[in-house]
């Protein structure tokens, strides 16, 4: 009894893994049961079984997939013993190494963002009231008053943080070509960013900029 419960598990998970990668790949439109199929190797019976249908499987692997983006670095911007700055490195670090390994997750994730949004925040159980009861907001609002960091929005970090770490996976495939370089050349200069990010971050939080006293959040 219990082999066969370890089987259908490693089963039910073969076939999440598959769908992830082809979905992410070529998204639900595209994408037909059979492709699912051939890619975890098992039989359209058994994707049907365990899962009934494709969008029902489609939205567990969009909340799994949206989770792991938005939810993988709570813990750390939400520790009390490391400082704001440590925790971007943390996250940005964190963020390029599953980049790395799941290059399709910031497309998957912006059409599921795009299409419902509020649907999204919903069933994935992300909202602003969650963000901002993390440590790092504390932190944020105690540095800013303080004046160790420009009074600038905290929309203007996120943005930053998340496009300087997220937009050079999004247009690999065209900087690749351009550049000329191979998937591990172009992976090699991604990790050259953890280092590079939270240098450029901290730059622009302790560097006086034009108007932020206009920008300070109130």
């Amino acid at each position: 009894m219990t082999a066969k419960k370890q089987n259908n598990g490693s089963t039910e998970a073969q076939i999440k893994e598959a769908a992830r990668r082809v979905f992410t790949s070529k998204g639900f439109a595209a994408t037909r049961t059979r492709d699912i199929a051939e890619e975890s190797g098992v039989n359209l019976a058994l994707i049907n079984y365990y899962f009934r249908s494709k969008e029902n499987l489609y939205n567990i692997i969009m909340v799994e997939q949206v989770q792991l983006f938005l939810h993988s670095v709570s813990g750390i911007l939400n520790d009390p013993h490391t400082t704001l700055f440590t925790k971007l490195e943390l996250a940005i670090d964190h963020y390029i190494d599953m980049l790395i390994d799941n290059p399709g997750l910031p497309i998957f994730v912006m059409n599921e963002v795009n299409n419902n949004p509020e649907k999204l925040v919903e069933r994935v159980g992300f909202s602003n009231h969650n963000a901002g009861q993390l440590y790092i907001a504390k932190q944020w609002a105690e540095m800013t008053f303080s004046g160790e960091i420009q009074p600038i929005h905290p929309i203007h970090l996120i943005s930053n943080v998340v496009s300087l770490t997220v937009f050079p996976f999004i247009a690999a495939p065209l900087l690749r070509n351009r550049s000329g370089l191979s998937v591990t050349e172009y992976n090699e200069l991604m990790k050259q960013r953890k280092a590079l990010i939270p240098h450029w971050i901290s730059t622009i939080l302790t560097t006086p900029g034009p108007d932020t006293q206009n920008n300070k959040q109130s």
